[in-house]
């Protein structure tokens, strides 16, 4: 029996066959012809916002380009906190397919830009027109095309609130373009600015691309960007030696502090010390009956992290010292340290918080050779740890609630980063105005990651940079973009200390004055955001903890009695210096550095530049020998022709004078002032 086949069905040539086309993938790039890449700023492929604050204009650049020779229109597309609507301004072509375009900043909060680019058919259609026309073709085919795209142009026109001018007008030159009898009148104005400013403005935006990324900017207030930190313990401002000090002292101090020029005042933790395993003089595991303990040793019967030091004061007192610091245009900042004393409450009511040893004790906080018997590391991969990031971020409202808008964070590179992202965040929906200072001296990208997860500021390493090479290097490092769209000026805000009260480097140890001069005058120029620790820094100690960077005698083992009243060369300077930095706004801003060239190795200059406010500093970073060079002042960065003579006015002394050209005299002896801070006037 043979078998029955079914005949097939005749196939379709290869001519009529449908090609299979994934629509989904035709819809959107179909007929999208441009392309957009290397957007910069752009924070790890937009995962984190950059950086400003109010006022600040946010430059934009990218390379877009289409195939073929038409011209392509972009659009920066920008919008503030809480808007649902994109506005957006024109951007420009540099070179070689490099665009460019800026918005400006008003608010705080998080704003977001994206690019938008198409192929520009109108602009083609003027440069094509224009070709035929200078090669003597006659275009009335043009125009016709031109009247068409003159009419699109009206009906956006129509489309827009209070442009009914513009429509009657394009409609009028859509006209004139299909009149044969004004053929010249419509090549000119085919031609002219007139029509191309209104080709920008009612742009044919066929098949545009749009950017797959919507980018963030992080606008902090006016004070993340120019801050003068001024840092005291508050149980050492007693004027009464051997007694420990309290809030109302601190108030007492603050003319002092506010006349020098400081505009925060930066506390280290003020809550409860614990007794157990306290510690004494020079750390010492022995306390002395009377010695205070470490404030960092956070947490006592009396409360822990929500709490204050009953010998300081209340809370009310410490909302009265925040109160009477704003009248001196002065803010209170405090110190989260996220580590216990054994009293701390959460000891005993969160012990699932600490790590155990296998024979069930807590281990201690160590940071080898150095050993914390008095603190408890909070256990951050507890089991519990959504309970612990909930009641951290109470703490930090609680704080917010009485009036703080300033966190310095303690040690935050030993806390996960995903735990400071979350918190900021929490904190800032709430109080916007938060600002968090990371005190991390540790590893770069450590240090720079703590920067992408929302710290306004950072610490840096500048205490431990110190010749001339080594500063320009870590200044080109932070201020720098070196054409990568990520670079550190966009999302890290340095904070420049010469000391804390943690280090005390090998520079400053010899005590002499010239030195401190110069390492406080260049953490105040370089940086618009600085620090001192305080009265130790003013006055100069400088006694080591034998070999090491510490200080001998130090502040965070007891209490300490500081002469207020006195006065010296460099108190004067910091004055002075910081009169200067309110009165220049060259000095409010850290990125626009540029190095300039002076032929020795211990001599720095550096300009700035705010609009026509031009500041020169030259240091003689030579504590002990007068040094003398040239010094090229980049006067065609600044407009000034070469045969023009300029004043450079020393805003520290008041002297005045004539310079002429690039190229100019300096002498510095560090004995008298290591340092000129020049306004440059025509």
């Amino acid at each position: 029996m043979s078998k029955t086949t079914t005949p097939k069905k005749p196939s379709k040539s290869k001519a009529t066959q449908t090609p299979t086309v994934d629509l989904s993938l035709a819809d959107v790039y179909g007929q999208v012809r441009v392309v957009i890449e290397r957007v910069s700023p752009e924070l790890d492929g937009g995962r984190f916002p950059i950086k400003a604050i109010p006022g600040d204009t946010i430059q934009v650049e990218a390379d877009i380009f289409a195939d073929g020779h038409d011209y392509v229109s972009a659009r920066l597309l920008y919008r503030a906190p809480h808007e649902k609507h994109w506005q957006e301004t024109p951007m420009h072509k540099l070179e070689n397919d490099r665009w460019a375009g800026a918005f400006s900043v008003e608010q705080v909060g998080r704003y977001q830009y994206t690019l938008e680019a198409w192929v520009d058919h109108i602009g083609s259609w003027q440069h094509e027109l224009d070709l035929k026309v200078r090669d003597g073709q006659r275009v009335t085919s043009e125009l016709l095309a031109g009247a068409t795209l003159a009419e699109g142009m009206a009906h956006r026109a129509g489309s827009q609130v209070g442009n009914a001018h513009d429509q009657t007008e394009l409609y009028r030159i859509a006209e004139l373009f299909r009149n044969p009898d004004a053929y010249d009148e419509a090549v000119q104005v085919a031609l002219g600015d007139a029509f191309h400013q209104l080709a920008e403005q009612y742009p044919e935006r066929q098949h545009p691309a749009r950017y797959s990324r919507e980018l963030g900017v992080e606008v902090d207030r006016a004070r993340a960007g120019f801050s003068t930190w001024y840092c005291l313990f508050p149980r050492s401002a007693s004027m009464t030696e051997g007694k420990h000090g309290t809030f109302r002292d601190v108030e007492r101090l603050l003319p002092r502090i506010a006349g020098m020029g400081f505009d925060v005042l930066y506390l280290p933790p003020i809550h409860p010390i614990g007794t157990a395993h306290r510690k004494g003089k020079n750390n010492s595991v022995t306390c002395l009956p009377g010695e205070p303990g470490v404030p960092y040793g956070i947490g006592s019967a009396e409360g822990g992290h929500d709490a204050i030091h009953p010998e300081l004061g209340t809370v009310e007192d410490f909302k009265h010292l925040i109160a009477i610091a704003r009248n001196y245009d002065m803010e209170v900042a405090m110190d989260l340290a996220i580590q216990c004393s054994p009293d701390h409450p959460w000891a005993t009511e969160h012990p699932e918080w600490f790590k155990k040893r296998p024979d069930g004790s807590i281990q201690y906080a160590e940071n080898p050779p150095k050993k914390y018997q008095d603190i408890y590391p909070v256990w951050f991969e507890t089991e519990d740890w959504r309970n612990l990031w909930v009641e951290m971020k109470r703490v930090l409202l609680l704080w917010a609630s009485w009036g703080v808008r300033i966190v310095r964070v303690d040690n935050p590179h030993t806390k996960p980063f995903a735990f400071w992202e979350w918190v900021i965040a929490e904190v800032k929906k709430e109080f916007p105005d938060m600002i968090f200072l990371s005190e991390a001296f540790t590893r770069p990208k450590v240090m720079q990651q703590l920067a992408k997860r929302g710290f306004a500021h950072s610490y840096t390493y500048y205490t431990w940079r110190n010749s001339k090479t080594e500063l320009m290097e870590y200044m080109t490092e932070l201020t720098a973009t070196n054409g990568q769209p990520d670079a550190m000026r966009y999302y890290f805000r340095p904070n420049f200390w010469p000391t804390t009260h943690d280090i005390n480097p090998y520079i400053l140890q010899s005590g002499h004055e010239p030195q401190f001069l110069i390492r406080y005058f260049l953490a105040a120029t370089l940086s618009s955001n600085y620090g001192i620790y305080g009265p130790s820094f003013e006055l100069m100690e400088h006694v080591p903890n034998a070999g090491k960077e510490e200080f001998l005698n130090s502040e965070k083992y007891e209490i300490k009695h500081w002469d207020w009243d006195r006065t010296n060369k460099l108190t004067y300077l910091i004055t002075l210096t910081n009169r200067i930095r309110r009165e220049n706004p060259a000095l409010q801003q850290t990125n626009n550095l540029t190095f300039c060239r002076i032929d020795d190795d211990h001599i720095m200059a550096y300009l700035k530049t705010a609009g026509d406010n031009r500041l020169l500093t030259i240091v003689n970073l030579d504590a002990y020998n007068r040094r003398a060079g040239m010094v090229q002042v980049p006067i065609w960065q600044l407009g000034i022709d070469g045969n023009t003579t300029y004043v450079v006015h020393d805003l520290l002394t008041g002297a005045r004078y004539n310079w002429k050209g690039e190229w100019n005299y300096v002498e510095l002896d560090p004995y008298m002032l290591p340092m000129h801070l020049f306004r440059i006037e025509l």
